[in-house]
């Protein structure tokens, strides 16, 4: 293990540990750099860096996972050091957070129909102070018995193609690359692999702007992450990783630090950023 994982998720928005819990098991593992990249927030940054200084080995990246939509499908781009108290990009994750408000009361409208009730209020005490994401009203579902659990509710229930789910408010990729480079952020495409066209995707976001692509990821096989290498090669761009953590269902999800992201990922993603 390099000690390097750039794709961790807090209670920030929908993640099960807090940013100060998150650093604190990244620096107990012996991890060195790590970024939190909530959805479409960076409320936890802040307490993630003070956090990290009862560790000083430990470098605490500010990242976001902005949620866009292209036809039949979604698109997250992490944005990679950026200035996370630029007006701009607040607002506009405001509005995004304000979006997938909207959308979770709508599942639950469609849950109700299928004759699954959860209640707004219980899905807002799950989420606390983060973003409310389709994992708390999983969380929610489980706690009444409906499904057996969280990989349940989104394979039956809250994917994409499934009966409930409810569309948000729409970012094209090239919007949330343009708003991070305007953060000062480095915009990179998050696991390629649930993009229909990876290829044809990296190099429209690359004419806007994209310095690297998630090839270090989760549960990708040997020849996934070197086909994703070789195209970030091809097109000049970083090959960045991490775990996707959000400490949900042990069994079906990476730990943190799980994922083997070589340090030249970090050290390429600093020398752009001075």
């Amino acid at each position: 293990m390099a000690g390097v994982d750039l794709h961790i998720h807090s209670t920030a928005s929908d993640g099960r540990l807090s940013p100060v819990e998150i650093v604190r098991k990244a620096g107990e593992k012996g991890l060195i750099v790590i970024a939190l990249a909530d959805h479409d927030t960076v409320n936890g940054i802040a307490s993630a860096q003070a956090a990290a200084e009862a560790f000083p080995w430990l470098r605490v990246i500010p990242c976001v996972e902005i949620s866009t939509d292209v036809p039949g499908g979604e698109v997250h781009i992490l944005g990679y050091f950026i200035d996370y108290t630029a007006p701009e990009l607040k607002a506009s994750l405001e509005r995004m957070r304000d979006s997938r408000r909207g959308r979770a009361q709508g599942m639950i409208t469609k849950l109700a129909n299928l004759g699954i009730h959860i209640e707004w209020q219980r899905v807002q005490e799950i989420a606390g102070s983060g973003t409310v994401g389709r994992p708390h009203l999983a969380q929610a579902m489980l706690e009444k018995g409906y499904i057996a659990s969280i990989k349940e509710a989104f394979t039956k229930y809250i994917s994409r193609d499934g009966p409930a789910y409810v569309e948000r408010e729409k970012t094209t990729p090239q919007e949330a690359v343009k708003l991070i480079l305007r953060a000062n952020g480095l915009p990179v495409l998050a696991h390629p692999l649930t993009v229909n066209d990876p290829e044809a995707m990296v190099v429209e976001l690359r004419a806007a702007g994209l310095v690297g692509i998630e090839a270090y990821y989760d549960s990708y096989t040997a020849d996934e992450i070197n086909g994703l290498v070789s195209l970030a090669n091809k097109y000049n761009l970083i090959a960045t990783g991490g775990s996707d953590y959000h400490g949900l269902d042990a069994d079906i999800e990476t730990v943190i630090g799980g994922v083997d992201v070589p340090m030249e990922a970090v050290e390429r993603l600093m020398a752009l950023a001075k």
